[in-house]
């Protein structure tokens, strides 16, 4: 019986995900999330665990040596699936899993064929033949300035006036639970950021307005929109935020039940319905002295130094650190319960989004890239990733002018 064949096609029947969302993309990620949910498959944070890539949008030109190299970096038998469309997304896993499941048993049929020839030659005399090893080769190409593809440490001073290395380490634009298209440049000495650049992939043209904003935006069109979906749009956005800062820190129960209930607030559930399961979520991640201790003290932001920056929404009222940014996402959608369905008019002057003002000289989301290198500089470098999962900027909103009389769709 070829159990190691078979135990390899079940493991395709639920296969491991790995998502990627481009920038303008929020929508389909949601999708994703919810499809990938609903069949129980694994959803994993590194491309060696990954038998799935799904990339949320279209990917241009430019994406695609970056995506090749996720996509090498998979285990095989290994798949890439694009999804650019909403509502496609079901029959392309279907059809995701149908060639994963083929890509297996003709993987394991070529590797039964490759033992079996094997063991023919090594029957034959002088069937024991060794490859050239002349000069150690081994097919790849080190240069003196990097290692493994990354650049070889530097030597500079630390604060302590100590010659340590000092690495130039990116982040993203595809790691797990991170901002579409945000790229960070740290450069490390120790496991202490010394130093950040800020940069995005190229934020693609689109006729649509961002996801999370879109309530606002179209109101100060002129559109006539419910302060109920506004409510939910700002609900859901927190409960995303505080989801994806909950899965960073490693408390994946909890991000997966801010998923869902995120999904239940978009898809309309009731305040009666969602209101328990809420409530009973905020008050364990309250009441968390491990989780307190993990998070608190990172990414310091005093509300002076926000109002300075240019900050605004949750993160200037939150007034503190990553702690505080967490519960102050969470008590807002309690807050919103009440108004879930409240069926008047959002007024167009009303122009606060999730993530703050729409009508400042900058996207809210501006002020909290600027803010990140000040926030980050000083930190270790595996607190890094939690420090930005607690401002989650929004880089859709780069694309928008300021708002002042009229959004600009």
């Amino acid at each position: 019986m070829d159990l190691r064949g078979a135990l390899r096609r079940t493991a395709m029947t639920r296969p491991a995900v790995l998502a990627v969302t481009l920038p303008g993309a929020t929508e389909l990620r949601l999708e994703a999330e919810a499809e990938v949910r609903r069949r129980g498959w694994p959803v994993v944070d590194a491309p060696a665990a990954a038998d799935l890539l799904v990339v949320c949008g279209d990917p241009a030109s430019d994406d695609t040596p970056w995506l090749d190299g996720i996509e090498r970096s998979m285990p095989e038998p290994a798949l890439r699936i694009v999804a650019g469309e909403s509502g496609q997304l079901a029959d392309a896993l279907d059809t995701a899993r149908r060639d994963l499941i083929d890509k297996a048993a003709t993987r394991r049929a070529a590797e039964v064929a490759e033992v079996a020839h094997v063991a023919d030659v090594s029957d034959e005399p002088g069937g024991h033949e060794h490859g050239d090893h002349e000069g150690h080769g081994d097919g790849h190409d080190h240069t003196m300035g990097e290692v493994a593809g990354l650049p070889m440490a530097e030597r500079g001073d630390d604060r302590d006036e100590l010659r340590l290395d000092r690495l130039h380490v990116p982040i993203g634009p595809a790691s797990s639970d991170w901002p579409a298209g945000l790229v960070l440049r740290l450069t490390l000495q120790g496991d202490v950021v010394q130093g950040v650049e800020v940069d995005h992939l190229p934020l693609p043209p689109s006729p649509r307005l961002p996801f999370w904003d879109e309530p606002w935006l179209r109101a100060a069109h002129g559109d006539e929109v419910s302060r109920g979906s506004a409510v939910r749009r700002r609900c859901a956005a927190h409960l995303d935020s505080a989801g994806r800062l909950l899965a960073v820190v490693g408390w994946d129960d909890v991000a997966a039940r801010c998923r869902r209930l995120r999904d239940e607030v978009l898809s309309g559930a009731s305040r009666e319905s969602i209101g328990g399961d809420l409530r009973r979520t905020v008050r364990r991640v309250e009441r968390s002295r491990p989780l307190r201790w993990s998070i608190a003290g990172l990414g310091e932001l005093p509300a002076d130094r926000a109002r300075a920056a240019g900050v605004s929404g949750p993160a200037l009222a939150a007034d503190g650190d990553a702690h505080d940014r967490l519960l102050k996402w969470l008590h807002e959608v309690e807050r919103g319960l009440e108004g879930l369905d409240d069926a008047r008019p959002l007024a167009p002057d009303d122009r606060t989004g999730p993530r703050g003002r729409l009508d400042g000289p900058q996207p809210p989301s501006r002020a909290l890239l600027d803010i990140l290198p000040e926030l980050l500089t000083g930190a270790e470098f595996a607190c890094a990733r939690i420090i930005v999962a607690s401002l989650d900027p929004d880089l859709d909103e780069l694309a928008l002018a300021p708002v002042s009389g009229a959004a600009h769709a």
